[in-house]
């Protein structure tokens, strides 16, 4: 069984930026590809970020490009989300998720993840 655990969300100003972990456990993460996902208060969970297994294919949401940066350490079962130039509008919890995918991509939709962390709250204050 496969867990997930995040780390490094908190409070910071707009501007500022925040790195967070995932920590893998239960499988071999490197046939995985993993992504971020977020949800704010009231809206639905939106896809952030995804890797793949060897990092060589990365996707990012629109509205993260250029500001966020996804990257992985498959010697560490690790993956990071370094959010620069923060907004009020990336406040929400942010997710990390696994797919068993050992072909070298990654998708960006939810439903195709298998596992779920429980989440760490990000606010970005104005």
């Amino acid at each position: 069984q496969v867990q997930l655990v995040e780390f490094g969300g908190g409070l910071v100003q707009a501007g500022g930026s925040l790195r967070l972990s995932c920590a893998f456990s239960g499988r071999t993460f490197s046939i995985y590809a993993m992504g971020w996902f977020r949800q704010a208060l009231g809206k639905e969970r939106e896809f952030v970020a995804a890797i793949s297994w060897s990092g060589g294919n990365t996707y990012y949401a629109n509205s993260v490009k250029g500001r966020f940066t996804i990257s992985r350490d498959n010697a560490k079962n690790t993956v990071y989300l370094q959010m620069n130039s923060l907004k009020p509008e990336d406040t929400a919890v942010y997710f990390c998720a696994a797919d068993f995918k050992p072909s070298n991509i990654a998708t960006t939709l939810g439903d195709d993840y298998d596992y779920w962390g429980q989440g760490t709250q990000v606010t970005v204050s104005s």
